[in-house]
């Protein structure tokens, strides 16, 4: 079973409440709904940002509540609060009950339960000194100065989370989770008179502070920053027009996840806003293309025990072999399409009704090796790492700008370049990836995905791509 001792502590005990009145509450609310919960959360969350020599800020923040939803048909009420009292439940449950009046409807079924928990209780922010947190970071910076004269620049910071949630439905039926969630990050800045470029590097995961303590893993990611940075220096203007595109490995996954992943989220596809809407069963990519969204990933930022929901997380194949297989749902999505939740009903927090969202969603591999892909291109563009983007989820147009890319010149990795960006559809691009590497990796854990206001954290991968033919959008003349 998921850890139910653990959050009862924190849900009645500590906040005086009577369980069974509170299930008493919530069955008198939801009566007549076709569907619904209480979700209760407890967070604390840590950062701290080690900026130009110093520690420049350092904060620390405990956030607790609950949201009360209840669904007739497509309708959804929903409520939430930061007091953790009775009456306040009751309250919320007057707001919730207005969708579900005249509605006699049949209450669904809870999730199964799951003897699998992918984390341990222990909280990431109260093992490791605060001391110890800023020496890593003074650390980080001393190493980066030291390591290249040309560094006049050094931002580090460290934050951390851990959230206990539990969800209780009409019955008692109940499901609870406690998720950890570190973020590492560190920024260089390299100049040459006048000229400064900046390299930047991030890892995380769920798991505690103190791997990130380990010499070995904090002096890679400031090596891989100032390595950036340093490339940038001898970075020359892209070129633009339409070329050959290889992908690399791990991080350039987020291209995946934002042109294609977001497509294949069950509520656009409910409604038939997604380019790939009705397509199920049909070949939507290019043969030897199999994408997955797995929540089961053990220590990594997109995982999840149970969604938000109360469902155990799974891996579900949405591209198998070029041909779409299925979608991503919440509970709500899920059944108003004649079918069941994948473990996706994701939100950001108590204050938000969940969603169908990714978790880590990947590439798997091919059977291509990656310098024959890089060899196979006579000229084109070698993009590595990737900034920001903007998709439009109706027709999957996407625009991404690269941070790290390079010229290929016949078959061989040339100069950096900069301002390259990358335009397409991502129904379009399945469809034109002719080469597939077996090197998938997965990011190193960073990601954060936003739909309708909200965030969650989320991983990506992929293996090295081949893309036949993009418009890349670049600054030489």
């Amino acid at each position: 079973m998921t850890d139910i001792t653990a959050t009862d502590e924190l849900f009645y005990t500590r906040a005086g409440l009577d369980r069974n009145r509170v299930e008493g509450i919530v069955s008198d609310s939801l009566s007549g709904a076709d569907d619904g919960e209480l979700f209760l959360e407890y967070r604390q969350s840590e950062s701290l940002v080690f900026d130009d020599g110093r520690l420049k800020s350092a904060s620390f923040d405990t956030a607790q509540g609950f949201g009360l939803r209840g669904i007739s048909g497509e309708a959804t009420g929903y409520s939430h609060a930061s007091e953790r009292s009775e009456d306040a439940i009751r309250r919320a449950g007057v707001t919730v009950k207005t969708v579900c009046q005249g509605h006699g409807g049949t209450l669904a079924q809870p999730p199964q339960g799951t003897n699998t928990s992918l984390y341990i209780d222990d909280n990431p922010l109260s093992l490791v000194p605060f001391e110890a947190k800023v020496k890593l970071l003074a650390d980080m910076d001393a190493y980066a100065r030291a390591s290249d004269e040309r560094v006049v620049q050094v931002s580090a910071s460290l934050a951390g989370s851990w959230q206990a949630v539990q969800i209780l439905r009409p019955g008692g039926a109940r499901a609870g989770d406690i998720r950890p969630l570190v973020r590492l990050n560190v920024s260089v800045v390299v100049a040459v008179g006048d000229h400064m470029e900046t390299g930047s590097y991030g890892t995380g995961g769920r798991v505690t502070f103190e791997e990130f303590l380990k010499p070995e893993v904090w002096k890679a990611a400031v090596d891989d920053a100032l390595r950036q940075a340093l490339v940038n220096l001898d970075s020359v203007p892209a070129p633009a027009g339409e070329m050959p595109v290889v992908l690399g490995p791990g991080w350039p996954g987020i291209l995946l996840h934002e042109a294609i992943g977001h497509g294949l989220e069950g509520d656009f596809n409910r409604k038939q806003t997604s380019a790939f809407s009705g397509l199920m069963g049909e070949r939507i990519a290019a043969p030897g293309v199999t994408v997955i969204d797995d929540g089961t990933l053990p220590d990594r930022r997109g995982s999840l025990t149970i969604d938000d929901e109360g469902t155990p997380s799974n891996r579900t194949v949405l591209i198998e072999d070029g041909i779409l297989k299925g979608y991503l749902h919440d509970r709500l999505n899920g059944r108003l399409m004649g079918t069941k939740s994948t473990g996706n009903g994701r939100r950001q927090s108590y204050a938000h009704a969940p969603m169908p969202r990714m978790t880590n969603t990947c590439m798997l591999n091919g059977n291509r090796d990656p310098e024959e892909i890089l060899t196979s291109v006579k000229k084109g563009l070698y993009a590595v790492t990737f900034g920001g983007g903007q998709v439009d989820i109706t027709n999957g147009k996407f625009v991404f700008t690269c941070t790290e890319a390079y010229q290929i010149e016949d078959g061989k990795i040339g100069a950096p370049v900069k301002g390259a960006t990358l335009i397409g559809s991502g129904p379009e691009v399945l469809t034109k990836v002719s080469m597939v590497g077996t090197d998938m990796e997965l990011d190193p854990g960073i990601g954060t995905c936003g739909k309708d206001g909200q965030g969650v954290p989320v991983g990506v991968g992929q293996p090295t791509i081949l893309v036949d033919n993009l418009t890349v959008g670049g600054t030489a003349v």
